[in-house]
């Protein structure tokens, strides 16, 4: 059987992750922000906004992870795990937000020709954003791909957005301060706010697959029908229907047994089937209906 975290320290995993990269994004704000009014650059300024819009980010994931482990009551039989799909579905409208007011930022600084003073000191903030996203941005993301948070995976790519953005704006300063280019500045930012949409439409997509409870992928799925071929006196599967919420699969299927298998048999088949799947696929809920077999309706290995 794999060897698998318990509940409690995936959701302090998931914790110190957002904390982290919570601190992280408050203290790059406040830097940009300062080199942005100092430099008079509009990448950089668009890099502070963009860091401003990682703090609310950073804030949803924090939230949405304490949100989503609270266990099922009357009312969420199912649990909470959908808050962390939208978080992640949030996180990405505000990227798309971002992209608006870069391009319109852009824009006036290349009509008005606007240079850059400083680019120096510019330079120096962008280098060292750049170098600290990639790290807190590496650790949140595999934090979040252990865990299977998606506001934690969705905040790891606003971090790398985050570092690439950095490097991009650290490119123009330099160019600025080598060529005296003034265009540079604002160009620069335009390449970034499309590679930017880019990403937040990826990211609002899968996100909203989990909202609108789109079956697990391919592979998972596969695993599952695997996974019940394995068992000899399993003769068939149908009606598998999955799910995701948050980090947690919801699987339900109808399993094909001999007739000649009693209730209590038939019951602890089911049962190990269930626990298999589960321990597969974890974390996961498995809820199987034994059917009997019959000849007529061809239920033989049907494992659609």
């Amino acid at each position: 059987m794999p060897d698998h975290p318990s509940a409690p320290e995936i959701q302090a995993d998931k914790r110190r992750a957002a904390s982290a990269s919570l601190g992280f994004n408050v203290l790059s704000t406040a830097f940009k922000l300062v080199a942005a009014i100092l430099t008079g650059s509009v990448a950089l300024l668009s890099e502070a906004v963009h860091s401003m819009t990682d703090v609310v980010a950073s804030s949803i994931a924090f939230v949405s992870v304490k949100a989503a482990a609270a266990p099922p009551d009357e009312e969420h039989p199912y649990g909470h795990g959908k808050i962390e799909s939208l978080a992640g579905f949030g996180e990405s409208i505000l990227l798309l937000t971002i992209v608006v007011y870069i391009v319109s930022q852009s824009i006036q600084k290349l009509i008005h020709g606007s240079g850059v003073t400083k680019p120096g000191f510019g330079m120096v903030v962008m280098g060292a954003s750049a170098a600290g996203s990639i790290a807190v941005g590496i650790y949140v993301t595999a934090v979040g791909r252990r865990t299977q948070s998606l506001a934690l995976q969705s905040n790891g790519q606003h971090l790398r957005v985050d570092a690439v953005t950095s490097i991009g704006v650290l490119g123009a300063l330099a160019i600025t301060a080598l060529t005296g280019w003034k265009q540079a500045d604002a160009v620069f930012a335009i390449i970034l706010a499309g590679w930017i949409g880019f990403s937040a439409w990826l990211l609002a997509r899968q996100a909203f697959d989990q909202l609108i409870d789109r079956r697990l992928p391919d592979e998972e799925v596969t695993k599952i029908k695997a996974i019940v071929a394995a068992h000899d006196q399993i003769l068939g599967c149908h009606r598998l229907r999955s799910r995701l919420s948050g980090n947690l699969r919801y699987i339900d299927m109808h399993i094909v047994v001999p007739n000649h298998l009693t209730v209590v048999e038939a019951h602890e088949m089911a049962d190990e089937l269930e626990k298999d799947i589960a321990s597969e696929l974890m974390p996961a809920q498995v809820v199987i209906h034994v059917d009997p077999y019959d000849e007529s309706k061809e239920q033989r290995r049907n494992m659609e």
